[in-house]
């Protein structure tokens, strides 16, 4: 069964095509992905697909009506007063509103008796627990849990959660719902990887569609069943997850290569003949002279010469370009020789906001020669002030932090405060030590991505992808042999990606790095510090060994704590049922309310 096909689809923006010629279909259970350069419209295309931007051109059939989508929304409408529990609960709508009205009954049956009222409750309920209500209450509230927002919020309201929050809320929301056809713009936004892992997990089984846009190549790998690629001049659907996407594009690539060169070969073949049958007419129609035996001889070297060009006329037609990359980021970053043994030494560190909690209590760490360290926890953990308090930019309350005299270390901050906005890009650079010729500079910034009078730019009025190139200008050119990276790929089309990681692999200094990307990770650390609020924990090994060991522990955990939460609703139940009868009717009818929902929730757990 289709759910949406789209055909033909085209957009502009400001005069400029986003994307044309966009065709594609999506069937029931596929999980697709889009995927594309930064810029290419794929928001756009969602958003057209929602019905909340119109196209150019082309149509949608939509096979699954609307009311049976599910999104997440930047700014979701009528939400300011609900708390986070009942803006979970609003996504399913005939259930919230029995819910509703189930509550406002037992208001009015506290205030007066009123055997209309009872009867009215009574029809109410059956409905209600022939529709799964209370196992709809248990699994929205085992879904806040799952994405990892605190109890104590649920009874917040909506709007007062921070923006991941509210990305965990939405989740929950949608998950609670379970639509048809969901379709999420960047989900892993603002997520810990404790929370990415089950979201991941529960994509995988959940028994609906999917259609997506995400730069996390392991979120990719992980859920998409296909990978819809978004260029300019239009789309194409590429079956698996990103490492068989980028398998398919590697033959793709040779098997062009190999056209494009066998085609060079045969047309100098041709304009070889066209050479030698152009010199052969000119010597034979000189010799013939006024003969016209000679003459009509030399017109046969003509029309050989005619067909050889018309040969060359259809191969140059129907030519294979030699296959290139798109313009993309061309870097390599440099090292200072480093001698000793330890770079950085942290020494029985505290450190405590103003005003607020302890972030770290007697933290020992140290950074050595040829480590590429990974910095992972929850949000909150205190990972950036870690890294601030390892550049100098933050004061330890108590111990130290000690610098080898020879360490020079390169920062990357995520929020790239430390580029001046209203410098020109081009100032920028030729500011570096060394960079003193303008010509070079430029050289310098096309390898980057800033073209032309790009180079002229205000910092200040870039976007976030660009000024994340230009903070690696400086990395590239400022010889540090230890670099400390902060989400230096958060802004980025996987792509560009890519060919940071690649800098990355070959850099010979030590490296500090707190990511989200969890490819990168897997990538490029050799070992790990896990934060977890209270201290910091080394990990001797790769993100995958530590994942590995991580999913064993899970597990043994998730059945403990789901056999501690049967044995309490256990102890509950018999305890209701050993109460003596109520003697007004209203308590009755709610302690076989109680009765039946905890009934309910004990089978719903036994069954998972």
């Amino acid at each position: 069964m289709l759910i949406v096909k789209a055909t033909d689809l085209r957009k502009e923006w400001d005069g400029t095509v986003l994307f044309e010629n966009v065709s594609f279909e999506i069937a029931e259970g596929q999980r697709i992905a889009i995927f594309g350069r930064n810029g290419t419209g794929k928001t756009t295309l969602l958003n057209g697909l929602l019905g909340q931007t119109a196209f150019d051109h082309g149509s949608v059939h939509r096979h699954v009506p609307l009311e049976e989508w599910g999104w997440l929304e930047q700014h979701p409408a009528g939400v300011r007063e609900k708390t986070v529990l009942d803006f979970v609960l609003s996504g399913s709508e005939s259930r919230y509103a029995l819910k509703l009205r189930l509550e406002g009954l037992q208001r009015r049956m506290s205030q007066e008796e009123s055997s209309a009222l009872l009867d009215q409750y009574g029809e109410l309920h059956e409905r209600y627990m022939q529709q799964g209500g209370y196992e709809w209450e248990l699994q929205a509230e085992k879904c806040l849990q799952r994405v990892k927002l605190d109890p104590g919020l649920w009874r917040q309201p909506f709007h007062c959660l921070s923006g991941g929050q509210k990305t965990r809320a939405q989740l929950a929301r949608l998950m609670v719902r379970e639509p048809k056809f969901i379709v999420l713009d960047e989900p892993t936004n603002h997520l810990d990887e404790e929370t990415l892992s089950w979201l991941e997990q529960w994509l995988r089984q959940y028994a609906g569609t999917v259609l997506f846009v995400s730069h996390d190549r392991y979120f990719l790998d992980r859920t998409a069943s296909a990978i819809y690629e978004l260029t300019g001049q239009g789309g194409r659907l590429y079956p698996g997850g990103y490492s068989d996407y980028r398998k398919q594009k590697d033959i793709e690539w040779q098997t062009q290569e190999a056209l494009h060169k066998k085609q060079e070969q045969a047309r100098e073949k041709l304009l070889e003949s066209i050479r030698r049958y152009q010199q052969w007419f000119h010597q034979a129609h000189q010799a013939a002279g006024q003969n016209d035996f000679l003459r009509s001889k030399a017109k046969k070297n003509v029309s050989r010469l005619k067909a050889k060009e018309a040969a060359l006329e259809r191969l140059d037609r129907d030519r294979v370009r030699k296959p290139r990359e798109e313009g993309g980021l061309h870097m390599q970053l440099q090292d200072r020789p480093f001698a000793a043994g330890t770079l950085l030494r942290i020494e029985e560190v505290g450190f405590a906001y103003d005003g607020g909690r302890q972030i770290f209590q007697a933290l020992s760490v140290s950074v050595n020669r040829g480590d590429r360290v990974a910095v992972i926890g929850l949000n909150g953990a205190g990972k950036t002030t870690l890294l601030r308090l390892m550049t100098g930019s933050l004061t330890p309350a108590s111990g130290e932090v000690k610098l080898h005299p020879q360490t020079r270390i390169g920062y990357f901050a995520q929020e790239l405060d430390q580029l001046n906005p209203d410098e020109t890009i081009l100032d920028s650079l030729l500011r570096l030590p060394g960079m003193t010729q303008s010509s070079h500079a430029r050289t310098i910034l096309g390898c980057f991505l800033f073209s032309g009078d790009e180079a002229f730019k205000r910092i200040g009025d870039l976007s976030m992808g660009e000024k994340c190139r230009v903070a690696f200008l400086h990395l590239y050119f400022g010889g540090f042999n230890l670099l400390i990276l902060d989400e230096p790929t958060n802004y980025l089309d996987i792509d560009t990606r890519e060919k940071v990681e690649e800098a990355l692999l070959e850099y010979q200094g030590a490296l500090v790095l707190v990511s989200h990307d969890r490819y990168l990770l897997q990538n490029i650390a050799n070992r790990l510090l896990i934060l977890d609020g209270t201290g910091a924990k080394a990990f001797p090994g790769t993100y995958v060994e530590y994942m590995a060991k991580r999913r064993d522990a899970d597990i043994s955990a998730e059945n403990q704590r789901q056999e501690n939460e049967i044995g309490r609703l256990e102890l509950k139940l018999t305890q209701l049922m050993a109460e003596p009868e109520p003697e007004l009717e209203a308590d009755r009818q709610q302690l076989i309310a109680d009765i039946k929902r905890l009934s309910a929730l004990l089978m719903s757990l036994k069954q998972l």
